[in-house]
C-alpha cells in the first residue's frame, strides 16, 4: 500500500531539484510532503524558492561550527517535524558523521555522474561536468545513492545514462541531467512509498531471510 512519505530536503545551491519535488508533490505526482528544508548557506537561491513556496526552512551553517551541536540541532528540526527521508539535493557540505549515524538508511543524495565514477569529496556540480569532460568519457548519468561516511560511496538505488555527445559542455551536460536527476529521485521516493524499498533502507544480503513455516505463504 501506498502512503506519504515525509520529506527533508538539504540544500545548498539553486534548488532546481528542490522546485522539481515541490511541482511533483503538488501536481500529485508523487506521493510525499517535503516537511522541511535546510540550507548550509544563507542566502542560498534555494532557501528564497523554499520560502516563497511557504516551506519550513532553516540555516544551519555547517563550516566553521561545531560538528556535534550542528547534527544536535539538525537532529531536533527533523524530529520535530516527524522527517522520515532526508535527501541531499545539491548539498554542498559533507554532513558529519555525529548526525549521520544517527540516520542510516534514510538519507539519499542525488549525484551527477555514474557513480563510482567522479565522485568523492570535491566533486560536485560543474566539477563533476568538466571531470567528465577532461576523461574523454564516452557516457555519463546521474545517480541516486544511500549516504554512507564513505562520500559518494553507498549502495546504488537508481542510475540512467546519456552519451556525451561531440562539443559538449559542463553547462549543456548540467541541462540535460537535471531532468533525469529529478526523474530518478522522484521514482526512488516513490518506491519507499510502496514498500518496494524498506525504511530505514538495507540491502537485500542484510535484510532478515524469509523463513517458511506455519502459516506463511506461497
Amino acid at each position: 500500500m501506498t502512503r506519504e512519505i515525509r520529506l527533508a530536503v538539504l540544500v545548498s545551491g539553486e534548488g532546481t531539484i528542490l522546485e522539481g519535488l515541490a511541482e511533483a508533490i503538488d501536481g500529485g505526482h508523487l506521493p510525499a510532503s517535503i516537511v522541511l528544508v535546510v540550507s548550509d548557506r544563507p542566502h542560498a537561491p534555494a532557501i528564497e524558492r523554499a520560502r516563497l513556496r511557504g516551506l519550513p526552512t532553516v540555516v544551519l551553517p555547517l563550516r566553521g561550527t561545531d560538528e556535534a551541536r550542528w547534527a544536535e540541532r539538525l537532529d531536533a528540526e527533523l524530529s520535530e517535524r516527524r522527517a522520515e527521508l532526508v535527501l541531499l539535493a545539491g548539498f554542498r557540505s559533507i554532513v558529519p558523521w555525529a548526525w549521520l549515524s544517527g540516520w542510516e538508511g534514510r538519507v539519499l543524495n542525488v549525484h551527477p555522474s555514474l557513480l563510482p565514477k567522479h565522485g568523492g569529496p570535491g566533486f560536485f556540480g560543474r566539477r563533476v561536468h568538466e571531470a567528465v569532460l577532461a576523461a574523454g568519457d564516452r557516457e555519463t548519468g546521474a545517480t541516486v545513492h544511500l549516504v554512507t561516511a564513505t562520500v559518494d560511496a553507498g549502495p546504488v538505488l537508481a542510475q540512467e545514462s546519456i552519451t556525451v555527445q561531440p562539443e559538449e559542455t559542463p553547462e549543456t551536460l548540467r541541462a540535460r541531467l537535471r531532468p533525469i536527476e529529478l526523474a530518478l529521485l522522484t521514482a526512488t521516493i516513490r518506491r519507499f512509498a510502496d514498500g518496494s524499498f524498506p525504511l530505514p533502507y538495507r540491502a537485500p544480503s542484510e535484510r532478515p531471510a524469509v523463513r517458511e513455516g506455519r502459516g506463511s505463504t506461497r
